[in-house]
């Protein structure tokens, strides 16, 4: 840009207003509905952050109800009597590493089956789905500051099905508003219609000859054709899932102070991505689109913090004192995003309640850098707030022995039969986590 004039051309310095409207990181102007649209019921959302945290001023050095907050959980002192700090748990099977966004949900040994470097088994999100789905448009939503699914050990998304197989998180606000709240037209409902004739189709076909083809092979043939054609049925219904919503109108929802073009990977937008996804999660909750969402706030072994710090090379800190102050400040950052959700969730009424006594918000992340910067899948950074409704008690900080804890999978199953899951175990778990209770 240049000013002119009198024959004179003057180049001007770089300016903010010289940014893409996009890219200038103005703080969002969105607030909280005062009232919420959906009946009281129970939901959950798992918010995850990679990379482990500075344990050091993220661990409150005392437990019970009367702990006293860490400095970096300071940051959620609004919040002190609806949210838990579970310490010492972990995941007994998984190997550590940054591995930690594809089991912090399942719990899974990667390297379970004899051969094979990687096999995963379903996360608890999707088990929920699988009992909440009946009641609305979409059975979950998967978001990430990545989309689609990764690659093996370093997953984009934290959502897996009945065969371990990932399911593609979404990272564009502006095509998840557009997903839940933008009407379809003619032409989107016919062409719906028509990929369900497709693919129903060929979903006959396959299943045909899949049935054939059963009495021909072997016993581990069979097992391996079963879990193939589980997720051919997986796919069948969700595609009969896209037809019987097909003619129900979405909820009209207004998008002024949505910041829907913010770019998760641009350090301008960061904190603006991080907050209107979670915008977006609150709408799904209360115009109740669905009734579990996954967020992966950025991917193992990358990823930037709130301010576009490399988040991956501060984890392996090796104990410097510097490193670890530049980590804590963004433990602190992410935390500041996770308040101001919280804020949305306690200042909207749903029948009489605020509607985080309704949502169970689980945050953590699948590793702990440690005091010297390794990473283990002990001692694992949790968070668990709302769903006082439900009978989850907060106000606490719960603690265990690292090395002699009960599994992480624990809360999951805590978390799900509060959703209404009929199960009394999941994945390696040893029971309810009754501390919490």
């Amino acid at each position: 840009m240049a000013l002119r004039g009198l024959g004179v051309t003057l180049g001007l310095p770089f300016l903010e207003a010289m940014l893409p409207r996009s890219l200038q990181a103005a703080p969002s102007t969105y607030r909280p509905l005062g009232k919420s649209g959906s009946a009281p019921v129970p939901r959950a959302i798992f918010c995850y952050v990679p990379n482990g945290v500075n344990i050091l001023d993220w661990l409150p050095k005392d437990q019970g109800k009367g702990y006293t907050l860490s400095p970096t959980l300071e940051t959620l002192r609004d919040h002190r009597d609806h949210f838990s700090v579970l310490s010492g748990l972990g995941h007994p099977r998984c190997t550590g590493g940054h591995s930690g966004g594809d089991t912090w949900l399942t719990g899974a040994d990667l390297r379970s089956v004899p051969g094979k470097d990687y096999t995963n088994t379903v996360s608890i999100d999707q088990i929920i789905a699988e009992r909440t789905a009946a009641h609305t448009r979409f059975p979950s939503l998967e978001i990430g500051d990545e989309s689609g699914t990764g690659t093996a050990l370093h997953s984009h998304t934290l959502a897996f099905d009945r065969n371990g197989t990932p399911l593609p998180a979404e990272n564009s606000p502006r095509r998840l508003f557009e997903r839940m709240f933008v009407a379809d037209d003619a032409g989107s409902r016919d062409a719906t219609l028509k990929r369900y004739a497709e693919k129903r189709s060929v979903l006959d076909e396959v299943l045909g000859e899949a049935k054939a083809l059963d009495k021909k092979l072997g016993r581990a043939d069979r097992d391996k054709l079963a879990e193939y054609l589980a997720a051919v049925r997986e796919t069948e219904r969700r595609v009969e899932r896209q037809v019987e919503w097909v003619d129900v109108p979405k909820p009209e929802i207004a998008r002024d102070g949505l910041q829907l073009d913010s770019q998760p990977g641009n350090a301008h937008d960061r904190p603006m991505w991080l907050d209107v996804m979670l915008e977006l999660s609150y709408l799904a909750f209360v115009t109740d689109a669905t009734r579990v969402i996954t967020f992966e706030w950025a991917r193992e072994a990358g990823g930037f913090g709130v301010g576009g710090e490399n988040h991956h090379e501060l984890s392996h800190h090796g104990g410097d004192p510097g490193t670890l102050k530049k980590l804590a400040a963004v433990d602190r950052g992410y935390l500041e995003r996770l308040a101001r959700f919280l804020d949305f969730l306690r200042s909207t009424d749903e029948g009489g309640r605020p509607m985080l006594d309704h949502t169970m918000v689980v945050y953590g992340s699948g590793m702990n850098s440690g005091p010297g910067g390794d990473h283990s899948p002990k001692d694992l950074p949790l968070l668990v707030a709302g769903g006082s409704a439900w009978g989850l008690k907060h106000g606490r900080h719960i603690a265990h022995d690292p090395e002699k804890h009960p599994p992480l999978t624990n809360v999951l199953l805590t978390v799900a039969q509060k959703m209404g899951v009929e199960s009394p175990a999941f994945s390696d778990s040893s029971g309810e986590f009754t501390e919490m209770l």
